[in-house]
């Protein structure tokens, strides 16, 4: 998928999607998924490979003894997310290590994970959910791999994305909500993930969700998500005036968040343990 031209003419270089994710995004699109021919591809690359099994047997998902393959993992936690680590780590691969990023990474598994395992409970595209997770903010790496010093400095400076945003614009001529959903056409995601990404910073800021009516279930999930992951005890505020926005039940989603919380807190204290 091509780039919006108006992100061009701004010189800024969103990375080109791996072909092993390419391959990838081809097998999930397929009507019968082949968790054969998915293992099989992560394993071919080794890098790949080793960073998605340790990925997988870190303290976040909590799982009882040591996972030795990929396919194994994906017996174990489904082929949704494996590939949505797997993705994880092609999209870490293609920016420069940095401290800066490595937090942004490790929020981005916790909020896929959280989003994605939302949305399944809720009967949600779990896919699309999950990857909008992964990429909210990797409209971030781009600028700071476009220029670190100068962004480096901008996140320091910046007390909240909303902050940071003008920054951005006031810096770069643009923000990292744009470049993200921009990333996001680019490596293929679909239409709800991409709208999630764009208008994260609004919704979570405003508790409104600006994006159109029919993309509105996804971009829900992960003001939910922020909440849980910056203040868990806020979601009982923040659900009730996020779900029916989305036209989604109250209710329902604060028992899916609440129950997906203490699942997450006994993994970590498995992990620990």
């Amino acid at each position: 998928m091509s780039v919006d031209p108006q992100l061009r003419t701004l010189e800024i270089d969103i990375p080109s999607q791996p072909d092993s994710l390419v391959k990838l995004s081809l097998l999930l699109a397929e009507d019968e998924v082949n968790q054969q021919a998915i293992a099989a591809l992560v394993e071919s690359d080794m890098a790949l490979a080793a960073a998605v099994m340790k990925a997988v047997n870190s303290s976040l998902y909590g799982l009882v003894g040591r996972v030795q393959s990929v396919h194994q993992a994906i017996t174990y936690l489904g082929t949704r997310e494996v590939a949505g680590i797997t993705f994880e780590m092609g999209l870490r691969a293609a920016f420069p290590p940095a401290v800066e990023l490595d937090l942004i990474w490790a929020r981005a598994a916790q909020r896929g994970l959280l989003m994605g395992r939302l949305a399944q409970a809720l009967g949600l595209d779990a896919w699309a959910a999950h990857s909008a997770g992964l990429f909210e903010e990797c409209g971030k790496a781009v600028l700071f791999r476009h220029a670190s010093d100068h962004y480096r400095a901008m996140l320091r400076a910046a007390d909240t994305d909303a902050d940071l945003c003008q920054l951005e614009h006031t810096g770069f001529g643009v923000s990292h909500d744009a470049l993200g959903a921009a990333l996001c056409e680019s490596w293929g995601l679909g239409p709800d993930a991409v709208a999630s990404v764009r208008h994260h910073v609004v919704a979570q800021a405003l508790l409104e969700l600006p994006a159109p009516p029919a993309r509105r279930s996804v971009l829900a999930l992960s003001v939910v998500a922020a909440a849980m992951m910056s203040m868990p005890p806020s979601i009982d505020d923040v659900v009730p005036q996020i779900a029916p926005q989305a036209d989604l039940d109250a209710t329902l989603v604060l028992r899916a968040a609440r129950r997906l919380l203490e699942q997450l807190q006994a993994a970590e204290a498995h992990g620990r343990g």
